[in-house]
């Protein structure tokens, strides 16, 4: 008797497939593009002398901001060129997400 009730009525399936549809959006996709918008945020608010990390690890202060790259001193005269989207976050935001986890 289910397999018949399970053919008559196929709009329970799409009730099914559009509630995992939006568990998806809310737990996956929604985060990951707000995580995206504040990347893009703080890599548009960079101000010279400012600590940043990059993505690579690297640790710096900005010496110098352009449209696309920055200027970072990474040690006593040691300066690299990096470009913005290589820019992970605020090395105080680093700092504070570190004592969070702990």
């Amino acid at each position: 008797m289910t397999l018949l009730q399970a053919q008559q009525n196929p709009t329970s399936f799409w009730i099914m497939m559009g509630l995992l549809m939006v568990v998806f959006y809310f737990f996956m996709i929604r985060p990951q593009q707000k995580k995206a918008r504040e990347a893009k945020k703080f890599r548009e608010s960079i101000q010279k002398g400012a600590k940043v990390v990059t993505i690579g690890g690297i640790h710096g202060k900005v010496m110098e901001v352009s449209e696309k790259s920055v200027l970072l001193e990474v040690d006593s005269n040691t300066k690299i060129r990096v470009e913005r989207s290589a820019l992970a976050m605020d090395s105080s935001q680093q700092l504070t997400e570190a004592n969070a986890r702990s």
